[in-house]
């Protein structure tokens, strides 16, 4: 179900989490971005901005940004 369409190519939508802490991502959004069973997909969070699940194609981008380019903290 989609919450809310707004600018071209902007959405948002609704997902509840079960009982195992599992959320099915709609319909709508895997075929928007082709996400196929099997897939891997990356969660980030931030415990003030919240959770994001971003593109596969920006896994190392992300990572990078996030994480400074994998140096160690």
């Amino acid at each position: 179900m989609t919450l809310s369409k707004g600018p071209k190519g902007k959405y948002a939508w609704t997902a509840t989490v079960g009982e195992k802490g599992q959320i099915v991502i709609p319909k709508q959004a895997r075929e928007i971005f082709n996400i196929k069973p099997g897939d891997t997909l990356l969660i980030l969070g931030d415990e003030k901005r919240g959770l994001a699940i971003p593109p596969q194609a920006q896994f190392d981008k992300l990572r990078g940004m996030i994480f400074g380019g994998g140096e160690e903290q």
